[in-house]
């Protein structure tokens, strides 16, 4: 089992985003952004004029319990799996709301013991149209395998299997989602960032460089949805 190693947070990473699609045709994008890490239950608190571009709400996550902080709600998630609850720390990589506005496309919680060691990974992936599912992951550096049953992109069934790398963040973040089907593999994402302090300076030429971060992502995946649709690849309906 993996030993826990401190990364302070609250942190910010500036990302790099890649999807690279194989099936039925080749078709890749990439974006720059940047994401959260936090502590779920030590949240940033920022100046009050920095406040609209960084918000943290526990609905966003997960699913109940409704009036529950986020620490309740991944537990309740835990319970509903049949899993050890944990009781250590929990980081998240994960974006905050912009002016009232979240868009999550995948959310990571890095689950500890007391004792500091990682017992659990947890993938939160989220659609446009408004649904999120969770998957519970074991600890590992290496890809770990999960059946796909969630629907994400109207341009791919709900079937095949991820293969989801996610160590945890430290200088740098990777993580890497692969979906195979039918014994290949026909889509990878991948985030890749470099750590920067979350400092109030910070946050703030995050706002300059990457403004309306959530929306923007949001407005990307849309945009090359269309591509995808004018290629006249089959569309799933929901």
């Amino acid at each position: 089992m993996l030993t826990q190693t401190r990364v302070m947070t609250p942190a910010i990473y500036r990302t790099t985003i890649t999807h690279a699609r194989r099936v039925p045709v080749h078709h890749s994008f990439g974006y720059r952004s940047y994401s959260w890490y936090v502590d779920i239950d030590d949240l940033p608190r920022l100046p009050w004029w920095l406040r609209p571009m960084a918000r943290f709400h526990a609905d966003d996550h997960f699913m109940s319990p409704p009036q529950g902080s986020l620490r309740d709600r991944l537990e309740a998630f835990f319970a509903e799996q049949g899993a050890e609850i944990p009781d250590g720390r929990v980081t998240a990589l994960l974006q905050a709301r912009v002016f009232g506005y979240v868009f999550n496309p995948l959310s990571v919680f890095w689950c500890h013991a007391r004792d500091g060691r990682l017992r659990h990974v947890v993938a939160e992936v989220h659609n446009t149209y408004g649904g999120r599912h969770a998957y519970l992951l074991p600890p590992a550096e290496l890809p770990v395998a999960t059946a796909k049953n969630f629907y994400v992109s109207p341009f791919n069934q709900v079937d095949g299997y991820y293969l989801i790398q996610a160590p945890r963040p430290e200088a740098e973040v990777d993580v890497t989602v692969s979906l195979h089907r039918e014994n290949r593999q026909s889509f990878t994402a991948n985030l890749h960032g470099k750590r920067l302090p979350a400092t109030t300076k910070q946050v703030a030429i995050m706002q300059i460089i990457a403004p309306l971060a959530p929306l923007v992502v949001a407005a990307r995946i849309r945009i090359q949805g269309i591509k995808l649709w004018l290629r006249r690849v089959p569309v799933v309906p929901r």
